[in-house]
């Protein structure tokens, strides 16, 4: 069974024995040059890190054991030291450096190593799990800068190279070419998916370092791999340059992620629709519905029309809407062109702030509840609808936190999920779950969640 994996290395995984491909032979001088030219330029600039963070486990054998933990409780808490490698990127010549959040989010102490073999302590400047980047700063200077390349000028087919330290083995370089462009639907943890996919062999290890060009210029940051066994089966991705840099930029200037607010929730355009607006071939993506008040409602949009281009950018479909928006910074105008009633028409649309539109009026934590205890939940306003792209026909609410160790957690409840029933009691507000909430009695419980598009049924027992 295939599975994505991100490409970050976990301590505990003892590797006995490497096996090593012979190299590809093309015949080609041109080919030997430029790998031998863009590694030299790109290794001085990629980094080894090793992260700590202590974690909490039960010392119980019993704890796992709902009927044991209940009589005997689950133990005294002890502490664990859990350990990971990766890679970054130097992006700036004063310390500033690139690299996953799954690498180094929630660490204790972040270690950096150089490639002249001096290490440093890091500090973690800012994280985004939404994208899994992550921006660390180490106290030196003139350090060797990777120059940055262009990810919208890429093409499927063009030559790359993977560099970083997979199984810890720093400095590693591997060769192939881009496979795909726009990977969306991964399903790896994070929001905004808008992935390279590559050949260049990615191993555990990989994570964070650079995917670079015939010319030795940044162009993603590798991120994942499908595989079955762990190792490099030929699929890797890697999140592009132009996207990673917005998200650095903004962590340097504010120390967080700052993306932009549309208003609308959309849909994908079916054939059928296309049709019935007199479009060739079904593109773009249809406007469900707008928020009131909002950047896009004051410009002009509306239900029903058929955005076409955002800031210059064709919308070919309803999955890069989000990531599009997100790219741009709160209180850009940009010109948005749509399809109404069969013309093309452009909105000057001022962009608002995701994080501002998303702040709940009313938050609830759940406690004292041995199943849902550590949750915390919010309405699902229409801001909440247009960032997980949940339609109108979705009610119940939205879960905007999960307190780590907590009962929710181990339940396996994830921010981003909408809980529309529990006990076959359907939920439509904040009032309505706890009621439902109140009515959680004995040792088991279902609760149903939407998520991600799908509606799943979990089944409790504590």
């Amino acid at each position: 069974m295939q599975k994505f994996i991100k490409t970050g290395l976990m301590c505990s995984i003892l590797v006995f024995i490497f096996t090593c491909a012979p190299q590809a032979q093309t015949g080609q001088s041109f080919e030997r040059n430029w790998v031998e030219a863009a590694a030299d330029k790109v290794l001085p600039s990629v980094v080894n890190i090793s992260s700590t963070k202590k974690v909490k486990v039960n010392a119980s054998p019993f704890s796992n054991d709902p009927f044991f933990r209940d009589f005997f409780g689950g133990g005294v808490p002890q502490e664990r030291i859990q350990r990971a490698l990766g890679s970054g990127v130097i992006v700036s010549g004063d310390g500033y450096i690139v690299t996953n959040n799954h690498v180094v989010g929630g660490a204790d102490e972040v270690e950096v190593r150089l490639s002249d073999e001096r290490v440093f302590q890091a500090k973690i400047i800012g994280t985004d799990p939404k994208s899994d980047l992550a921006v660390i700063r180490i106290d030196a200077k003139n350090l060797p800068v990777v120059r940055i390349g262009d990810s919208s000028k890429l093409r499927v087919g063009n030559f790359v190279l993977a560099v970083g330290n997979p199984f810890g083995l720093e400095g590693t370089v591997t060769h192939g070419i881009i496979s795909a462009l726009g990977r969306t639907g991964l399903n790896i943890g994070v929001d905004y998916e808008n992935f390279i996919q590559t050949d260049a062999p990615i191993n555990p290890g990989n994570s964070g370092g650079a995917l670079v060009n015939t010319s030795g210029e940044l162009i993603g940051i590798n991120t994942a791999i499908l595989s079955g066994s762990g190792t490099n089966v030929g699929i890797g991705f890697a999140i592009p340059v132009n996207l990673a840099m917005n998200i650095v930029r903004s962590i340097e200037k504010t120390g967080k992620v700052v993306r932009g607010w549309l208003g609308v929730t959309v849909q994908e355009v079916t054939p059928q629709i296309a049709k019935a607006m007199g479009l060739e071939i079904p593109k773009g993506a249809l406007v469900a519905d707008v928020v009131k008040d909002s950047p896009a409602g004051k410009a002009g949009i509306r239900q029903g029309d058929i955005i076409a281009a955002i800031n210059g950018k064709e919308v070919k479909d309803a999955s890069v809407i989000r990531l599009f928006i997100a790219e741009i910074l709160p209180g850009t105008k940009v010109p948005i062109r749509v399809i109404r009633d069969g013309k093309v028409m452009t909105f000057n649309v001022t962009m608002g702030d995701l994080a501002k539109a998303q702040v709940p009026e009313l938050k609830f934590t759940v406690k004292d509840n041995r199943f849902l205890n550590g949750a915390t939940v919010s309405d699902l306003t229409p801001p909440a609808r247009e960032a997980l792209q949940v339609g109108e026909n979705i009610k119940g609410v939205v879960v905007i936190a999960v307190e780590n160790g907590s009962a929710a957690a181990s339940m396996g409840v994830r921010p981003g999920d909408v809980i529309v029933e529990i006990n076959s009691i359907k939920i439509a507000n904040m009032a309505e779950f706890k009621k439902a909430l109140g009515k959680m009695e004995g040792r088991k419980a279902t609760v149903s969640i939407y998520r991600q598009g799908m509606l799943l049924t979990m089944t409790l027992i504590r």
